[in-house]
């Protein structure tokens, strides 16, 4: 099983989401403690030995890094889908 940490940027927008929504995401990301790559997730490249992906969640997008060395999945970037490109 992997641990899942959101960086600073992503816990932040999830605080800023309705309860509803939050909870829809918040779930959706733990069971990426169970299987980190989905079937609906996307390659996105590589940096040094972790692999990044893209998750898609509804309308909204997450940016996420395996490190599948320390068994950690890092939340990087979480937002709706025309900004979380940018």
């Amino acid at each position: 099983m992997y641990a899942v940490e959101l960086s600073q940027r992503a816990q932040k927008f999830l605080e800023k989401l309705d309860r509803h929504i939050r909870e829809r995401i918040e779930e959706r990301l733990r069971n990426l403690g169970f299987n980190p790559v989905p079937s609906d997730t996307k390659f996105i490249t590589r940096e040094d030995k972790d692999k990044i992906f893209r998750y898609r969640i509804g309308d909204y997008r997450a940016l996420y890094k395996v490190k599948d060395a320390e068994k950690i999945i890092l939340m990087a970037k979480i937002d709706k889908r025309p900004r979380a490109y940018g």
